[in-house]
């Protein structure tokens, strides 16, 4: 993960859902200045929806977004940070519905951003 955090402006960690995306990355946040919001958290996600500008003016890079999926309207947002700062993991993002995600991403941050699938483990 490390190496692609220093490739990649934006990473996104998908796979099912208590599949432990969201422990890993926190886990490996510790002891530095990223910042974490949850889109499980219903006020969050209102404003990520209905103003994804101030969600990002709120929710500063470096950042952990958590369940993108709710709010595809940050991508574009997403998108136009990440044309004008090219800083290498701006945003970590983690989603459990893949192909819902999948749209908003191609349409917006092809080339931006690696895409890390996570499994149960057996």
């Amino acid at each position: 993960m490390g190496q692609v955090t220093e490739e990649y402006p934006v990473i996104l960690v998908t796979g099912p859902r208590q599949v432990g995306k969201t422990t890993m990355l926190r886990k490996m946040m510790e002891h530095t200045s990223r910042g974490y919001v949850s889109l499980d958290d219903l006020n969050e996600r209102s404003i990520a929806k209905n103003d994804p500008e101030l969600f990002l003016q709120v929710h500063k890079p470096p950042v952990l977004i958590d369940e993108i999926q709710y709010a595809p309207e940050l991508f574009t947002y997403i998108k136009i940070y990440v044309d004008e700062h090219h800083t290498p993991g701006s945003f970590w993002l983690t989603g459990s519905q893949i192909f819902k995600l999948m749209r908003g991403v191609q349409e917006s941050l092809a080339g931006r951003m690696a895409v890390l699938s996570m499994t149960p483990l057996s």
